[in-house]
């Protein structure tokens, strides 16, 4: 039975994992799935799987509604119609499935045939192990090695007369000096580490579907390169004219108007990286989201600060252009060649939602 029920599990989940992959772009570009994002779990919404339902028929009543009345004639008030009351049936529900967040990304980015980072930096977060590796002769309780204790009671036994009668003999392990312990060392366990820097126009040009999507984007690409990286820190900076670095709630709610001046984030990002994160030392990623407007002689500022200055300190620099009602579009056309010659400037267009599927794929899908 217990195996029946381990296969049944096994079965299941690997249906949630079909259905996942199979609209994988629906599960990816709609903000609900973040909201409903738990310490661990995430409930996620599978119309597709039929829930099973069982009728009940004798046969020798013939079926539902049996009795007298004509093949066709309505039965109760028709929908829509007059003397129509509220009804007192329960509706049809689409069943949500919980799954861990850990497993999710898996399925997720399995889809995406995404290929795992190969952290270039240096630093290192210290972590610190007990690893046991060694046997004391003092302890907690808790780290008795009975295997160990037992042996070294056993050579005392021997040691007394020589020999042991194993029909009677007790063994004591309890006495000073028999009794092992599993000893341990505190050792330091490296990990590698990354900044991540999202840069967004809050300009009037970029209206709330354009944040939203900035958002969810932001999600998937914090949640796959956390699970490349043992620790990452995020760094949020805003600009319209002036660039300003904000917290994460500030970063997709803020409005602001006025121009557009796209050199002022790239800027104070290369202000923040200079003080905090060593290139050396850091694997540093920098997202940019924008509509595509600048004020025009800040274009070649922007391209000589990408070319010049940040490329050659980072792991990747991505630029989402969101698509706009508002924005002109025309930065994405002014960095193709710049990204032909340095395949570290990764260029994605998302024109709606469901460009989002693309968009991440495209900044990482090479494996930086």
């Amino acid at each position: 039975m217990a195996k029946n029920i381990s296969r049944d599990n096994t079965r299941y989940k690997n249906i949630i994992r079909g259905r996942i992959k199979k609209d994988l772009k629906k599960y990816i570009s709609h903000p609900e799935l973040i909201g409903k994002k738990g310490k661990d779990i995430v409930s996620i919404p599978i119309p597709q799987i039929d829930l099973p339902n069982f009728r009940y028929n004798d046969k020798n009543l013939g079926g539902v509604g049996y009795g007298e009345g004509d093949a066709g004639t309505p039965i109760g008030t028709g929908p829509g119609e007059k003397g129509g009351k509220a009804g007192d049936q329960p509706g049809h529900h689409i069943p949500e499935v919980d799954i861990h967040l850990d497993e999710l990304v898996r399925i997720i980015f399995e889809g995406l045939e995404l290929p795992r980072i190969e952290p270039r930096g240096k630093k290192k977060i210290i972590h610190e192990h007990n690893k046991y590796n060694s046997i004391a002769s003092v302890g907690p309780r808790s780290l008795i090695h009975f295997k160990r204790s037992y042996r070294e009671a056993l050579k005392h036994s021997v040691g007394i007369d020589g020999r042991i009668d194993f029909k009677r003999q007790i063994i004591l392990t309890g006495s000073r000096g028999i009794t092992k312990f599993k000893g341990f060392k505190t050792v330091e366990m490296p990990e590698s580490n990354a900044v991540l820097i999202y840069m967004m126009d809050v300009s009037g040009s970029m209206m709330d579907e354009q944040k939203e999507i900035v958002r969810t984007e932001a999600f998937w690409i914090d949640t796959w390169l956390r699970s490349q990286y043992a620790g990452v820190e995020t760094v949020y900076v805003s600009h319209d004219a002036v660039a300003r670095e904000i917290g994460q709630e500030e970063f997709y709610h803020t409005k602001e108007s006025g121009g557009t001046i796209i050199s002022s984030a790239y800027k104070l990002s290369m202000k923040i990286i200079t003080e905090k994160y060593n290139p050396a030392e850091w694997n540093i990623y920098l997202f940019h989201f924008s509509d595509g407007d600048n004020t025009g002689n800040d274009n070649p500022v922007c391209v000589n600060l990408l070319r010049d200055e940040i490329l050659p300190k980072v792991n990747q620099v991505g630029y989402g252009q969101v698509k706009s009602p508002y924005g002109s579009g025309a930065f994405y056309d002014l960095l193709k060649s710049l990204s032909k010659e340095n395949d570290k400037l990764v260029l994605s267009k998302i024109d709606d939602r469901d460009g989002i599927y693309d968009s991440i794929k495209k900044f990482l899908g090479k494996g930086r």
